[in-house]
């Protein structure tokens, strides 16, 4: 149930891709996003994490209505979007936007950086006296660190980091309420992914956004959210407050990410779990609890059906049968 604080509630979400032909072998569903479900509120920041191909990017773009959904509801601002036609969804599209994982590859290098940040101001009809969007584009460039004069220049005169800048801005453009930021200081160097997750952190403090921040990092996610969602093969395992998660993991899985996450000091001494194979592919995924066939605390009972994601503590959900297991966390200790 809606909230007035909660500004996206995605109920029981599924994104299947049919795959293949009749001719050759058949075609195939692979369940990218299987029932996911979850709130955020006005101005949070959740993480989705996860291995890659766990499904956390087709969640965002799903829900941006990038791609159509399967099946389940997406309620952005007290408005059921899920199955709203183009038409409709223009004025929804620009309270919610979206910063791409590659700066290189998402930015249109025929376009100077001013055609860029003023082609959204068009497409939605904003800043149309003279002379508004020029001082718009200034604005844009000054709040994420760049200066008006760059204005001028293609995407390839700039940094890695300068490229992200200016995608960030493109998004800030038509004044969102919602950004969707998949995976993006993952292209970056080490440094500069510093300066951009504190400059999306300045960015949610000064205009008040929610932002659903994808990554793999647990590192940059533990520094920049206030709750954390863990996936595995398209569905949500764990989500709870990041303090929580971090201290008392409750699932297997985040346990075992916990122990893969380098950490700068040295004196936190960690067992390495090692997970065997690789994550099930969705076209065949396991019956039951679907990350029962690497996981070193399985049961027969892990095979019989698809454990709920439960409320344990308040706000601490997880999707395992095991109530009895004591987890490593974050700083490699027991967390009960």
């Amino acid at each position: 149930m809606n909230t007035p604080r909660d500004i996206l509630t995605v109920r029981d979400l599924k994104k299947h891709f049919t795959i293949g032909s009749m001719l050759f072998g058949g075609r195939k569903l692979v369940k990218a996003v299987d029932g996911v479900s979850f709130s955020m509120q006005r101005g949070e920041v959740l993480g989705l994490v996860g291995e890659s191909g766990s499904g956390k990017s087709t969640v965002g773009r799903t829900i941006l209505r990038l791609s159509p959904p399967t099946s389940g509801s997406i309620n952005f601002d007290g408005q059921d979007i899920t199955n709203l036609r183009r038409s409709a969804l223009r004025p929804i599209r620009r309270k919610m936007q979206m910063v791409f994982q590659d700066p290189f590859s998402s930015l249109n290098p025929r376009m100077t950086v001013g055609e860029l940040l003023t082609s959204p101001l068009k497409i939605h009809g904003l800043s149309t006296e003279p002379g508004a969007r020029q001082k718009r584009v200034a604005e844009l460039l000054e709040l994420v660190g760049l200066s008006a004069a760059h204005a001028a220049r293609f995407p390839h005169e700039f940094s890695g980091g300068q490229r992200q800048r200016i995608g960030i801005a493109r998004a800030l453009a038509v004044q969102p309420e919602f950004l969707v930021a998949d995976e993006p200081v993952s292209a970056l160097d080490v440094s500069i992914q510093a300066q951009v997750v504190k400059l999306l952190l300045e960015i949610r403090e000064r205009l008040g956004l929610a932002i659903l921040f994808i990554a793999h990092d647990l590192a940059v996610v533990g520094y920049i959210c206030d709750r954390i969602a863990v996936m595995y093969l398209g569905r949500i395992v764990e989500i709870a407050p990041t303090a929580a998660l971090f201290s008392s993991p409750r699932h297997p899985y985040s346990e075992a990410l916990f122990s893969a996450a380098p950490v700068a000091d040295p004196k936190v001494k960690r067992q390495r779990i090692m997970l065997t194979g690789d994550i099930p592919s969705p076209l065949d995924p396991p019956s039951g609890c679907s990350f029962r066939t690497r996981c070193r605390y399985v049961l027969p009972e892990c095979a019989a059906a698809v454990p709920p994601l439960r409320e344990l503590t308040p706000g601490h959900f997880k999707a395992c049968i095991r109530d009895d297991l004591t987890l490593q966390n974050w700083d490699g200790k027991l967390a009960g």
